[in-house]
């Protein structure tokens, strides 16, 4: 007589997929245990029937409609009915390691070489679809564990994956040289393309991972791109180290023309002359010593006479050069460079917006926004030492001297 009240429930281990129960008469009475990340599925007269959940089921018609109509239940409940029960462990299973089998040959992207390659990793599985798993890889065995799953997919992966390797790499452009820092990408691209390969299965690709390249190391061709590859990588690493180097030196010299510059500045200031002035003793000082100072010696002038009135030629010369730089021709802007009005001859401001007129200099004249003074254009200010910015950082465009802002792109100076 077969036993009342039996109990039904998963007694594998958690590498296992799929578990059949021994017992294959049950009373319908009979207690079905399905626990959770667990799926159950019925078998009578060789027709996959009902899919249980996680839960615990009374083999009553009522529960098992789709076998109820198989069901001859004699009074008591104690009929037997034949059946079978599998079960189907749905935890993702991890680190299950896999290994091309041979090399995979394409042509290295970057650089048009024919080469060799192999690959290994780790993946983990997960069954997805129950019935198409145990329809497709089953059948009528009794148990499929990890290593059996991964049996009925070697054949298959091993042609997918060095297919995918080679596509993945042409299409990503991964050059063979720098591969090992692109491998999270390389993993991700190859598990998007292999997903719909297990899906078929009823198997759910979770995680894919190259964590190992093989090169062919040794190989000349491969050693001479490499050689190539990493001389070519100096050379920019070189070439780059030059223009800090030069850039650096640069600096340093900008800094020092500042600092001089400021400091001739502050030493004018502190004894009470100009730039101009400076340089009319600069004039006086060349005449002295060419042939005027045989006509300053012809008319009863001697050196030490010139000597002694050196603050007066100074003072004069200084003069003449002040005189010189303010009778340069000066006129305004044609139109405001706000509003965009006329500017009518030496108007100092716009009639209709009222903006300050930027005024009109020669080429090789410009007006220090610090100090206010109209000097000859250069790199710094003569008078107090001011860097000049002649073009937008941004641009590139010239800039109006003094202005704030870039009136090609708005840059702030």
């Amino acid at each position: 007589m077969a036993q009342i009240a039996e109990i039904i429930k998963y007694e594998g281990d958690n590498s296992t997929f799929i578990w059949k129960h021994p017992s294959e008469d049950f009373n319908s009475l009979t207690q079905l245990i399905v626990h959770e990340s667990q799926e159950a599925i019925f078998f009578m007269n060789g027709q996959a029937l009902d899919l249980f959940g996680p839960g615990r089921y009374t083999l009553e018609t009522q529960n098992i409609p789709k076998i109820g109509k198989f069901l001859n239940r004699a009074t008591g409940g104690e009929t037997p009915f034949h059946c079978e029960v599998y079960f189907i462990n749905k935890t993702e299973r991890m680190s299950i390691k896999w290994g091309t089998d041979s090399k995979v040959q394409y042509v290295e992207p970057t650089y048009g070489f024919p080469i060799s390659i192999g690959a290994s990793g780790e993946m983990s599985l997960r069954a997805e679809d129950s019935r198409k798993l145990l329809l497709k890889l089953v059948g009528t065995e009794n148990f499929l564990g990890q290593q059996k799953l991964i049996g009925f997919f070697r054949a298959f992966l091993m042609t997918r994956v060095k297919t995918y390797i080679a596509q993945v790499m042409k299409a990503n452009a991964i050059n063979i040289f720098e591969i090992d820092e692109n491998l999270t990408l390389f993993s991700n691209a190859i598990k998007n393309l292999l997903v719909n390969d297990f899906v078929d299965y009823g198997v759910s690709l979770e995680q894919f991972f190259v964590t190992n390249v093989l090169k062919p190391d040794g190989d000349r061709q491969y050693e001479k791109f490499k050689e190539l590859h990493f001389r070519q990588y100096a050379d920019i690493a070189e070439a780059k180290l030059r223009q800090q180097t030069d850039l650096i030196y640069a600096q340093t010299e900008a800094q020092k023309i500042i600092i001089d510059s400021q400091a001739q500045a502050t030493k004018r200031a502190q004894e009470g002359y100009t730039y101009q002035q400076e340089r009319g003793f600069d004039v006086a000082t060349e005449v002295a010593r060419n042939e005027a100072v045989g006509q300053f010696t012809n008319l009863g002038v001697g050196l030490g006479t010139m000597a002694g009135i050196g603050g007066v030629v100074a003072g004069t010369v200084g003069g003449a050069m002040n005189d010189a730089l303010s009778q340069i021709p000066v006129g305004t802007a044609d139109t405001c460079v706000k509003c965009g009005a006329a500017i009518p001859t030496n108007a100092k401001f716009c009639l209709e917006c009222g903006e300050k007129v930027v005024p009109k200099l020669p080429d090789n004249m410009i007006i220090c926004p610090e100090c206010g003074n109209t000097v000859v254009k250069g790199k710094f200010c003569p008078e107090c030492g001011h860097k000049f910015i002649t073009a937008c950082p941004n641009c590139g465009k010239e800039i109006v001297p003094g202005a704030k802002f870039c009136l090609e792109c708005g840059e702030k100076l």
